[in-house]
């Protein structure tokens, strides 16, 4: 996202400010890492297919997938590393890399990969009251034709952090589950 941000914001003709939030984790990440090719060719994607551009991350067959879970940011990394730790082969990860204005043909396209897909899920690290869901669930689900769109998240909360670090470990790990339950536990 980052990348992406500094170079769309060097490209452009207009000048504007540009003030940028993001956690420091994701500079030390195994998987968030992009190659010379990503800096000196293409163009913003605003939605990336499951796996694209993320190097050791492999997605699943289109043709198996029956879970897709759409994401912003950095909870695409623990998805991507809880799904590859317990086997997961039937769960496609789709991550939104700009939420406005919204990328509703991009969205459709990917989830047309998808066709046997029977559970479509919003998943965001944020309690439900906060983050993109509320944005996404008057936006996007108009667009979707048909598609049920479900939110995974935390509980919702006055603070988007609990405070206290094994009590977010304990939450964290709750999230993995809901998005990605262990066998048994669809």
């Amino acid at each position: 996202n980052y990348f992406h941000l500094l170079r769309r914001q060097a490209l452009s003709p207009k000048r504007k400010p540009l003030v940028v939030f993001t956690p420091k984790s994701l500079l030390r990440h195994k998987l968030c890492v992009s190659s010379v090719e990503d800096f000196t060719t293409g163009t913003f994607q605003p939605v990336l297919a499951d796996g694209a551009g993320t190097a050791g991350v492999t997605p699943p067959a289109p043709e198996a997938v029956r879970r897709v879970l759409l994401c912003a940011g950095k909870v695409y990394y623990d998805l991507a590393q809880a799904r590859a730790e317990r086997g997961i082969t039937d769960t496609a990860i789709i991550r939104l890399e700009q939420l406005y204005p919204l990328p509703v043909e991009e969205v459709r396209a990917a989830l047309a990969q998808y066709p046997n897909a029977e559970d479509v899920a919003w998943v965001q690290e944020e309690p439900a009251n906060q983050g993109a869901w509320s944005f996404i669930a008057l936006n996007l689900m108009e667009h979707l034709d048909g598609v049920g769109l479900r939110r995974i998240s935390r509980p919702a909360a006055a603070a988007p952090a609990v405070g206290s670090a094994k009590l977010h470990d304990v939450e964290q790990e709750a999230l993995l589950e809901a998005a990605l339950p262990t066998q048994g536990g669809r």
